[in-house]
């Protein structure tokens, strides 16, 4: 627990070098602990039935080897990494994992997980539609309805409203203050750097909303205390990508003379911008999971029913929150980095470069392999573009 003597940014760094500390505490203390995979999973379920949500992630400095057995190479490696560490034992203080059909690998991966690692036997899959339209959205809340009765069984009870409401209003309020957090990155120099940045978003993913609220709160004061240092880097960047949990790249990048002053990815931004909207039942949760995450694995359309298509609309349907996350932290530059054999994500580049263009703002493709050691040959490529911004 953070209390108002605790250092946020410091507790955050504990968390961030062992996820599993504090929800092995909880495990012992009698909580359930649920892991879920990727962003789709409503957690706002898994809080009101009393129970700890965990994001599970990879890890980039273990070798991926066990997976092997069970999957072939050629495919993310993010979630290759999540099936070796579960395989491996890592995720033994799970009660549960729940996954999404976000992609055909991402849907194996909790395949993959009830079959071959058995610390969690409950396992359960949400299929998520590639589209927003409305009766993509209906059937969603169908999906969720069918993990809340899985989840209830696991439970022993019913889900009521006012639980969900409760949880809803929770998980509100973490996001609110996550973007309140990154406001102050928006000031030049920024009040916070991307490592810290990310160290206190993996904390997050890895408690209940309580205390994760209350770290929030911490590292806010903390920060709003700092003084800012007068020296400025030549290029203020924005990421984009997949997941990336790992504080080395931004280290990387922030290294060669630049701020990473906001991101788009799916550890970041992406998972905290839009809240659950009143009423707080099942139908809002699948409008907020569904349509109002910006993920590119959604089909977007300019305009439902339309006759008529227009290029450049439709990238501004797509692409106009970026547009205003550029002018809001005032960025000159943008690094697409993404995970090889993401085609969700690398087939997306394109188009968001040629959108990027049109505003007038640089940008450049980084492709890793979820390894530590794939980073290394990024930098050069990081450096020369950097200098480009300058």
């Amino acid at each position: 627990m953070v209390t108002a003597t605790t250092k946020g940014l410091s507790r955050a760094r504990e968390i961030y070098a062992d996820r599993g500390k504090r929800v092995r505490e909880l495990r012992k203390a009698g909580k359930k602990i649920i892991g879920y995979i990727c962003l789709y999973p409503p957690i706002e379920i898994i809080t009101a039935m009393g129970m700890v949500p965990f994001r599970i992630f990879g890890d980039m400095s273990e070798p991926i080897t066990a997976a092997d057995k069970v999957s072939t190479t050629v495919v993310c490696p993010f979630l290759r990494s999540i099936i070796d560490l579960g395989i491996k034992g890592k995720f033994d203080f799970l009660d549960g994992a729940v996954g999404a059909h976000t992609c055909d690998i991402g849907m194996t991966t909790i395949i993959a997980w009830r079959d071959y690692i058995k610390d969690a036997p409950f396992t359960h899959l949400i299929d998520v539609p590639h589209t927003d339209h409305a009766p993509a959205v209906v059937y969603f809340e169908g999906q969720i309805n069918f993990f809340k009765q899985h989840i209830e069984e696991l439970a022993g009870e019913k889900l009521s409203l006012d639980k969900l409401k409760k949880a809803c209003e929770l998980h509100n309020k973490q996001r609110k203050l996550v973007r309140d957090l990154y406001d102050l990155r928006k000031s030049d120099p920024p009040r916070l750097n991307s490592m810290e940045n990310l160290e206190v978003m993996v904390s997050l993913f890895s408690l209940p909303v309580e205390e994760g609220n209350e770290l929030l709160e911490a590292v806010i004061r903390e920060v709003k205390e700092r003084s800012i240092k007068p020296a400025k880097k030549k290029a203020r960047l924005l990421v984009w990508g997949p997941v990336f949990d790992n504080t080395s790249l931004y280290e990387l990048i922030e290294s060669t003379g630049a701020d990473v002053v906001v991101d788009d990815t799916c550890v970041g931004t992406r998972a905290f911008w839009a809240d659950v909207k009143a009423p707080y039942n099942l139908h809002a949760l699948a409008q907020r999971y569904l349509v109002d995450i910006k993920c590119p694995r959604t089909y977007r359309d300019t305009q439902h029913q339309e006759t008529e298509r227009s290029y450049d609309k439709d990238l501004d349907s797509r692409f106009s929150y970026i547009k205003k996350a550029v002018t809001d932290w005032h960025v000159n530059g943008v690094i697409l980095q993404s995970v090889k054999y993401c085609d969700t994500h690398g087939y997306e580049v394109p188009n968001l470069r040629h959108y990027l263009d049109t505003l007038g703002i640089p940008s450049i493709y980084i492709e890793h392999d979820y390894s530590e050691r794939s980073l290394a040959p990024i930098k050069t490529r990081v450096e020369a573009f950097v200098e480009t911004l300058g």
